[in-house]
């Protein structure tokens, strides 16, 4: 297992590229499965998260070529409608092959995801879709088992803003029979280009990136060829650790009117943001200002981002207020921060966060993926030397995290535990 190194105090400098985008790749690649053929996606990261669904496809039945970069994957003879807990267990969002295999095949078997770290996210919403769809649902021994000779468009209505549910229907409602539409759909920029996706393999998608979706089912799909898109929590990631580190850095390949709130916040806190020449250029000041936020769906503040603005606030000249309100379980990474030096109270969902002068190097240990994250920037910015334990976490949502630091003027090793 590894563990990284971190000599903080260094303030970053320079450019870095953001990677292609896991949260859009992952749903991407299981599109795959509802078109026969070989289909073409480029851009796709290097992560975890990325293998566990290379290897789900391939178990399935799909041949790959490649695991990051540019892959193809060959669907032509997928023959297996089944996903088993070994492989559901490891990625929750491997339940999305449920509805395309049912939409393909008429049937399909995936393992239940269980529970997360972060805490309970069930797929009662991606069940109530699929059975309003007209599929026959049934629980057995841990597994959802689906069936339905032919799917029919339906509304649905999302008892509550769900990105997983919203990709999930969106692609099995593409080979329904019929218009399906979408209520209180997320409004993500990974589902926009799913539909983007989608719509170029010949569905016939309209209203993506708003609340209603309507999606007019077509009998078949063609393989497709498509350039994942820059991943928005990494290019977050990378504006924070040039404000905390009071440093200035330009960061490539990313789309700022993605990170609308989160720079808005950042601004607020007296880091300077701006785009120039195709890029985006994040300068620190020599203090941070206190800035309250509250977690929302997209548009709003992003859950993934709540974990590094934290740390930055961490060294804040004063307090602010953080308020979760997506998971229930995402302050894991508090008692962590604690060890740092950090004055943190934490109040049900609300979190006071007290600025510090300095942080102090510790070793500490990763909890969930984002946790991992806050807990780098904490590292970065505090005197002495950090140690950050099992950051197979970090790895499953940051490409190479260290060595595009390192590039970047931190003193960051991975060495192994």
């Amino acid at each position: 297992m590894d563990k990284l190194i971190i000599k903080g105090g260094r303030r970053l400098t320079g450019e870095v590229a953001v990677s292609g985008s896991k949260n859009a790749a992952l749903p991407i690649l299981f599109t795959t499965i509802l078109a026969s053929g070989r289909h073409e996606i480029r851009n796709v990261p290097g992560l975890r998260d990325i293998n566990t669904s290379i290897h789900l496809l391939e178990t399935l039945g799909a041949r790959v070529e490649g695991r990051s970069g540019t892959i193809w994957v060959d669907t032509s003879g997928l023959d297996q409608v089944e996903a088993t807990y070994d492989l559901v267990k490891t990625m929750r969002a491997s339940v999305l092959v449920l509805g395309p295999l049912l939409a393909r095949f008429g049937r399909s078997r995936v393992s239940l995801p269980g529970g997360c770290a972060i805490g309970a996210r069930p797929i009662d919403q991606h069940l109530k879709g699929l059975a309003a769809m007209g599929a026959d649902i049934r629980l057995s021994h841990g597994y959802v088992e689906a069936e339905a000779k032919t799917l029919r468009g339906a509304r649905i209505h999302f008892d509550l803003s769900t990105v997983g549910g919203t990709e999930h229907l969106l692609m099995t409602a593409a080979l329904a029979k019929g218009e399906t539409v979408l209520e209180n759909a997320a409004r993500e920029p990974e589902i926009a280009e799913l539909a983007e996706v989608l719509n170029g393999m010949g569905a016939k998608i309209e209203g993506a990136g708003t609340d209603t979706i309507r999606v007019l089912g077509v009998e078949q799909l063609a393989p497709m060829s498509h350039r994942v898109m820059p991943d928005r929590i990494e290019a977050g990631t990378f504006m924070i650790a040039a404000a905390i580190t009071g440093g200035d850095v330009r960061i490539r390949d990313m789309r700022l009117e993605h990170l609308d709130a989160l720079a808005f916040k950042l601004q607020d806190a007296g880091v300077e943001v701006f785009s120039r020449d195709n890029a985006v250029q994040v300068r620190g000041p020599e203090r941070i200002r206190p800035v309250n936020i509250k977690t929302r769906p997209y548009p709003g503040f992003p859950t993934d981002m709540q974990a590094q603005f934290m740390a930055l606030m961490c060294l804040a000249d004063g307090a602010s207020v953080i308020s979760e309100n997506i998971f229930e379980n995402r302050f894991m990474h508090v008692a962590e921060l604690l060890r740092f030096g950090a004055d943190i109270l934490i109040e049900g969902n609300t979190a006071t966060v007290k600025g510090v002068r300095r942080l102090s190097g510790a070793p500490v240990m990763a909890t969930d993926l984002r946790a991992s994250a806050s807990l780098v920037l904490a590292g970065l910015a505090a005197d002495n030397t950090t140690e950050i334990s099992r950051i197979y976490h970090l790895d499953r949502g940051y490409e190479r995290i260290e060595e595009k630091l390192k590039g970047l003027g931190a003193d960051i090793e991975r060495v192994k535990e």
